[in-house]
């Protein structure tokens, strides 16, 4: 790594740039969290949908467009470094606040979530890899804490505000205001003062690592079925999107069926998300004790937070069961995303965490269907079942197969790459 000034690495040698990115991934997060609320009773209330696989066709357009461009997202930002890609990313959600407002029909909805996912994708994916960029080695864990800890409080605050907004006024337009004004700005802030951050992934990189230089291919194998550690972290990341996607079409409606007030669920979703602030601690201790053991203890604890709601039937119940389910997602979700970061070297780390994260995000839309076909053709609270039992087995699967990696104390040795321009299956001895 260069030891000249402009290229060296920490969160206090940074802290300008990395607040701004701190800043833009609360924004992704509000742009996100403004439909948590709004969204599923905006259908089911304004626009006619009964159906509730049809409410969770949004889920699902967003999660195929979100883990896809995420896949390529990583890959872009190496080629093109993090900032155009970014801007590209809230040019996209611009549309977005006038797709909700006027939408005539449920279709509308879903093409609008194709383009949140496309937003979520490309903002969210680069917000992290800049603040890795600028963080360094040493402070990974932290700087993927607090990126998750703010995204995710981003949409805490962004389901409470336009829930509280829809109980005031109506459903929309008045809590897409607000969504508008968060895209401008944060379009804004990317164009003027975002700077480009790609040039410190380059200079950590060591060119005669045996990792380095990974053809694209091979970074996809690796990352989804060729490391059995990195296998546990897709698979984990997958399945804890059932429960993001579970309070973004169930909780809601299970809610407002047991008799809860909009602003009330609001109130619970928000709880829930706001507890994922605390990734700014879960992510700096996995520096200190390892990843394994907060993501292990985050899938049992989550999972047995989604079974509880459906055991209990009042307000503070359920929001004390939603932030429990919340603080399990804030043990296991920044330190799942540190272990494929750990795994890659710098030069194709950013599109070895695209691999994981389109994996992880295509459980919004393998989650959507689930549990819409739960709620369909058994009862909503069948949903919370289908959920909680897959964590559990999930958190069974990290526990037997995934390895620490953790790059002081870690027992993770990541299997010998093929040989760029050998043939296909055949590997380093």
């Amino acid at each position: 790594m260069s030891t000249t000034t402009e290229l060296r690495q920490g969160i206090r040698e940074h802290l300008g740039q990395f607040s701004l990115h701190v800043l833009l991934v609360f924004a992704t997060g509000l742009t996100i969290g403004s439909e948590r609320t709004v969204v599923p009773v905006l259908g089911e209330d304004v626009l006619g949908v009964e159906s509730f696989l049809v409410i969770g066709s949004v889920v699902v357009s967003f999660g195929v467009v979100k883990s896809i461009l995420n896949l390529y997202a990583g890959k872009w930002g190496e080629e093109y470094g993090r900032k155009p890609v970014l801007i590209a990313g809230w040019a996209t959600a611009l549309p977005l606040p006038v797709i909700l407002i006027f939408a005539p029909s449920w279709g509308w909805i879903t093409v609008g979530n194709v383009l949140l996912g496309i937003n979520q994708a490309l903002t969210w994916s680069m917000a992290i890899n800049a603040k890795i960029d600028l963080a360094g080695p040493d402070q990974r864990g932290l700087a993927v804490g607090i990126d998750e800890a703010f995204g995710y409080t981003g949409v805490a605050v962004g389901a409470w505000i336009t829930g509280a907004i829809a109980g005031q006024w109506s459903l929309r337009p008045e809590p897409f205001y607000f969504l508008a004004v968060v895209v401008v700005l944060a379009f804004l802030i990317s164009i003027f003062l975002i700077k480009e951050t790609v040039q410190y992934a380059q200079a950590e990189s060591d060119d005669d690592h045996h990792d380095a230089n990974l053809p694209f291919d091979e970074v996809l194998k690796r990352a989804t079925y060729g490391d059995r550690t990195l296998f546990a972290a897709a698979q984990a990341g997958h399945i804890e999107n059932f429960v993001d996607t579970l309070f973004w079409i169930a909780v809601p409606l299970y809610l407002t069926s047991q008799g809860l007030g909009i602003a009330a669920v609001g109130v619970v979703v928000g709880v829930h998300s706001a507890m994922y602030f605390l990734q700014i601690a879960t992510g700096g201790l996995a520096d200190h004790i390892g990843r394994r053991p907060p993501v292990i203890a985050g899938m049992f604890l989550a999972g047995a937070g989604v079974l509880g709601m459906v055991l209990v039937d009042s307000y503070v119940s359920w929001a004390v069961l939603a932030g429990v389910s919340g603080l399990g997602m804030a043990l296991l979700y920044p330190n799942l995303m540190t272990v494929p970061s750990d795994a890659a070297h710098p030069t194709w780390r950013s599109a070895g965490m695209g691999v994981y994260r389109m994996w992880r995000d295509s459980g919004y839309a393998v989650g959507a269907v689930l549990i819409g076909l739960s709620m369909e053709f058994v009862n909503a609270a069948a949903a919370f079942y289908v959920t909680a039992g897959l964590m559990f087995a999930s958190g069974a699967v990290v526990y037997v197969w995934m390895e620490e990696t953790h790059p002081e104390f870690g027992t993770h040795e990541p299997p010998a790459p093929a040989r760029v321009g050998m043939g296909k299956g055949v590997t380093e001895d």
